[in-house]
């Protein structure tokens, strides 16, 4: 069974959800906060954690940004406010896979923990059945094993940020369209909003990029979307 950690202070909608949950094949940890959260992901290791943005203590938020900071790939999906798109954009510029707004119902839940668990478990848009290597200035994209490296040092992605790239790197030299770039890394049925993309975009430009003010790799195109450029040349209605 996978195993799903539920960091929630509401202990009415933790055990509602570890109940629906288990109903359909997963293993549920429980946490009120982040507290033992440390302890849990060493000694459960978790293949996913949903985690409640408000949060006595140490908010998601901030639990987010360490974990990411530790380099730590661990899918994780925030719980948000409904109506407040401001959280769920500070949740992906944290690290955080996807959102979920609150209240909702627990098959919405069930269906992105799918999704983002699909996303981690094969490549998305991968031309290449078993993966293959690219190559751009001084990066390595692994796409078989999911890593990018430089000299030797590995950059831990997310599932998302991989998924991005590789889409973005299977497309060079193709302008691609939001909405694209949302249906190929995060499904047809995806909620997910325009400046999601525009998030791991700069997420990606800041791992990639000398200057991301000015991204060499990662342009955009303006009406369009963006596009990976793969020598590092403008290509017409390009700009940084």
């Amino acid at each position: 069974m996978k195993k799903i950690l539920l960091v929630d202070d509401d202990p009415e909608l933790r055990q509602l959800l570890a109940t629906y949950l288990g109903r359909h094949g997963y293993d549920t940890l429980l946490l009120p906060d982040t507290r033992q959260l440390d302890a849990f992901l060493e000694r459960y290791q978790p293949h996913l954690v949903v985690l409640d943005l408000m949060l006595p203590g140490e908010d998601g938020l901030a639990a987010c940004r360490r974990l990411r900071g530790r380099g730590e790939t661990l899918p994780i999906i925030m719980l948000t406010a409904r109506d407040e798109a401001v959280d769920r954009v500070i949740g992906l510029q944290m690290g955080a896979d996807d959102y979920v707004g609150k209240p909702f119902d627990p098959r919405e839940l069930v269906a992105r923990i799918e999704a983002v668990l699909r996303r981690g478990a094969q490549p998305a848009a991968a031309p290449f059945a078993k993966g293959g290597v690219f190559r751009f200035g001084d990066w390595s994209f692994d796409r078989g094993t999911r890593q990018l490296s430089r000299d030797g040092d590995t950059v831990a992605l997310t599932s998302g940020e991989f998924a991005l790239l590789n889409v973005l790197v299977s497309n060079a030299n193709r302008p691609m369209k939001r909405e694209r770039l949302i249906e190929l890394t995060r499904g047809d049925d995806s909620e997910s909003f325009d400046r999601a993309i525009d998030v791991q975009i700069h997420r990606l430009r800041r791992l990639l990029e000398a200057d991301p003010a000015h991204p060499r790799y990662l342009q955009t195109v303006w009406g369009v979307g963006y596009v990976f450029v793969p020598d590092g040349e403008s290509v017409t209605g390009v700009e940084p």
